[in-house]
C-alpha cells in the first residue's frame, strides 16, 4: 500500500486494543486530537478540515477517537461516516488484540470494560468483539496490536503516516559542559574528552574559546583529537537512527571536559557539523565556554 497522508482520521477498535496510545503518536505527528467524540458532533467537526472553511478557526488534519464508549456509535457509525465522505475521504483505522492480551491488559490496569454488564470481562470483551465487526469491516486499517509495545506500534504510526521518508525528525541537541562546574542532570548519551590534550596549558591558547579557530587547529594536529571525533561520529551514526526507529524524538548528547571552554566544545561543534550532513535535527549548545 502506497503512502497518503488522510487529513481526517477515525481512531476505533476495541478496548484496551492501543487507541490511547495511537493518539499519542497522532499527535507528535502534528494531528489535532480528539478523544471520545460524541459521533453526533462527527458531521459539524469535519466542517474545520474542508478547504475555504468559513469556520473562525481551521483545522489542517485531525484523528479522533469514537469507540463504543459514546452510546450512538454501533447504530449510526456508518451513517455517520457517509455523510462526512461526502466532502472528505476519512481514513478509519481500527484496533484489536487478541482476548488473552486484552484480559491481561484490563487485568493490569483494573478500569471495568465499557461493555461489561455483570457477565465477567471475558465475556465483555466478546460481546465488544462481536458488536464491533460491521465497524471493522469499514476501516481502512485494521491493526492487531497483540504483539506490539506502546513503543513498536508508535513507530509502526509514524512510519505509516509521517511525511517523512523514515518517520518522525529526531531533535539531536550536543551540549558542552565542564566537569567542575557539576554534571548535566539530563543527558541520553554521555562522551568524555579529558583524555584529549588541553589548549588550558598552552599560554597563547589558555584564554580563548574552543571556538576560536586558534585553538580548533590546535586540536585538529592532535591525532587522537582526530580519531576521537572519528570514532565518536561512526557510533553517533549507527546509533542515532535506531533512536528514531524506537520512537525517540529528542536525544540529548554531553560532551565533557574538565572546565568546558576548550575541549569539549570544540568536539561538540565538530559532532554537530558531521550529523547535520547525515540529515539529523542538530543543535550545539555550550554551557560553560564563558566561565
Amino acid at each position: 500500500m502506497g503512502k497518503n497522508f488522510p487529513n481526517i482520521v477515525i481512531i476505533t477498535g476495541l478496548s484496551g486494543s492501543g487507541m490511547s496510545s495511537a493518539t499519542n503518536a497522532f499527535e507528535d505527528l502534528g494531528y489535532f486530537c480528539v478523544d471520545n467524540l460524541p459521533l453526533t458532533m462527527l458531521s459539524t467537526f469535519s466542517r474545520l478540515l474542508l478547504p475555504n472553511t468559513e469556520e473562525a478557526i481551521a483545522i489542517e488534519k485531525a484523528a479522533l477517537v469514537i469507540d463504543i464508549r459514546e452510546r450512538h456509535f454501533l447504530a449510526e457509525f456508518p451513517n455517520e461516516l457517509r455523510k462526512i465522505g461526502k466532502k472528505l475521504t476519512p481514513f478509519v483505522l481500527f484496533f484489536e488484540a487478541s482476548d488473552e492480551v486484552l484480559l491481561r491488559r484490563f487485568s493490569e490496569t483494573r478500569r471495568p470494560h465499557p461493555a461489561d454488564t455483570g457477565q465477567g470481562l471475558l465475556e465483555a470483551i466478546r460481546a465488544e468483539k462481536t458488536a464491533m465487526r460491521e465497524v471493522r469491516e469499514k476501516a481502512d486499517l485494521i491493526i492487531d496490536t497483540s504483539e506490539h509495545t506502546v513503543h513498536t506500534l508508535r513507530r509502526l504510526l509514524v512510519e505509516r503516516f509521517s511525511h517523512h521518508e523514515a518517520g518522525s525528525p529526531l531533535n539531536v541537541q550536543i551540549f558542552s559542559f565542564g566537569h567542575k562546574h557539576g554534571m548535566p542532570l539530563h543527558v541520553d548519551l554521555l562522551f568524555d574528552v579529558r583524555h584529549l590534550p588541553n589548549p588550558y596549558f598552552e599560554k597563547h591558547l589558555k584564554q580563548l574559546p574552543g571556538t576560536d579557530k586558534k585553538v580548533v587547529d590546535y586540536l585538529e594536529k592532535q591525532s587522537e583529537v582526530q580519531e576521537t571525533v572519528k570514532r565518536f561520529v561512526d557510533l553517533l551514526e549507527y546509533l542515532l537512527p535506531l533512536y528514531r526507529r524506537e520512537g525517540k524524538s529528542y536525544l540529548t548528547i554531553g560532551v565533557g571536559c574538565t572546565g568546558g571552554r576548550h575541549r569539549s566544545v570544540m568536539v561538540a561543534n565538530k559532532l554537530g557539523d558531521a550529523l547535520k550532513k547525515d540529515n539529523f535535527e542538530i543543535s550545539v549548545v555550550h554551557r560553560d565556554v564563558q566561565k
